[in-house]
């Protein structure tokens, strides 16, 4: 496979940035790979590790020469980091992220890239609950989708040469709108997170069930609540706080239906409860046929498969 970038610099070192290192190496798409994260701790483990060449004690020392500079932390941290790297660009870089929000990633990022850089702001939908540099591996985007939401600082020539290496790490690579992608992402995701980590909230919180008996029942629905609800909790405050407008439309919407179920139940209507079950376990289906999931038993996630994706992250 044909070298795509010459030098990678990788800010933030957790499991999106170090799957996209092990990939990258993999398929020979860069010739160097340079890391930064915050904490000495997690740039020793990097190059313990060895899915970088080196890392740097600052962001900008590590975008210095770099064609591909990769946006791998918080959201909401992402426009100070911006701030710090941006005079030190090199021109006719191309600066990308992985964050799951992007109208507020665009609005905080933009404005501190100097002319001559690209930004084309990106999404892998791949994700573990797991986090931190020791989780990466190569195969996390086999067969999942990276969206693409360019902007008027993104060039035709930047988008598609990014393209190709989400492409060549196993993505399917798909282009919308900033807002678009927002809306949707709270509809498979974010909402989807935020009920997970409710209803172990709820759990939690109940005084007739003890938490051993939350545990040792759980390998029922619960078990997957629990399985979301473990994702980073850092990342997650800044998806809701940056995505808020599209966050809560879709809980509004999420919370009719409930309330619609509500009354089912409560009426015993069980022709409606069954008509609205046949119509959601289509929607399963669907995913299954698309590639995005297994019908096997347990969802074929065996005990401590590394591979086990969630929609977004």
């Amino acid at each position: 496979m044909p070298q795509i970038y010459d030098r990678v610099a990788l800010i933030g070192l957790g499991l999106i940035a170090s799957s996209m290192a092990h990939a990258i190496r993999r398929g020979g798409l860069a010739r160097d790979i340079t890391g930064y994260a915050q904490t000495a701790e997690t740039r020793a483990t990097a190059l313990e590790i060895g899915f970088v060449d080196r890392v740097t004690e600052t962001a900008a020392q590590a975008v210095q020469g770099a064609d591909l500079v990769v946006l791998a932390v918080p959201v909401g941290a992402m426009g100070n980091l911006a701030a710090e790297i941006g005079p030190h660009l090199a021109p006719g870089a191309t600066v990308t992220d992985v964050g799951s929000v992007k109208q507020a990633v665009i609005a905080a990022v933009a404005p501190h890239l100097p002319p001559g850089v690209a930004f084309v702001p990106g999404h892998p939908l791949a994700g573990t609950e797991y986090s931190g540099p020791r989780s990466g591996f190569a195969t996390l985007f086999q067969n999942r989708w990276c969206l693409l939401t360019p902007t008027e600082r993104s060039t035709p020539a930047a988008v598609a040469r990014l393209r190709r290496l989400w492409e060549a790490m196993g993505s399917n690579v798909d282009e919308m709108d900033a807002a678009h992608h927002d809306l949707v992402l709270a509809v498979v995701s974010h909402t989807p997170h935020l009920i997970a980590y409710t209803m172990v909230g709820v759990a939690d919180h109940l005084q007739q069930v003890s938490n051993s008996e939350v545990i040792k029942y759980s390998a029922s629905g619960f078990r997957d609540f629990t399985r979301i609800a473990a994702s980073d909790p850092t990342m997650w405050r800044d998806v809701f706080l940056t995505n808020k407008e599209a966050t809560l439309d879709i809980l509004g919407r999420f919370t009719e239906e409930l309330f619609a179920l509500q009354r089912a139940i409560r009426l015993g209507d069980g022709p409606h409860l069954h008509e609205y079950f046949t119509r959601t376990r289509a929607v399963r289906r669907g995913i299954i046929e698309a590639g995005q999931d297994t019908a096997a038993p347990d969802f074929g996630r065996g005990a401590g498969v590394r591979a086990d994706t969630k929609p977004a992250e």
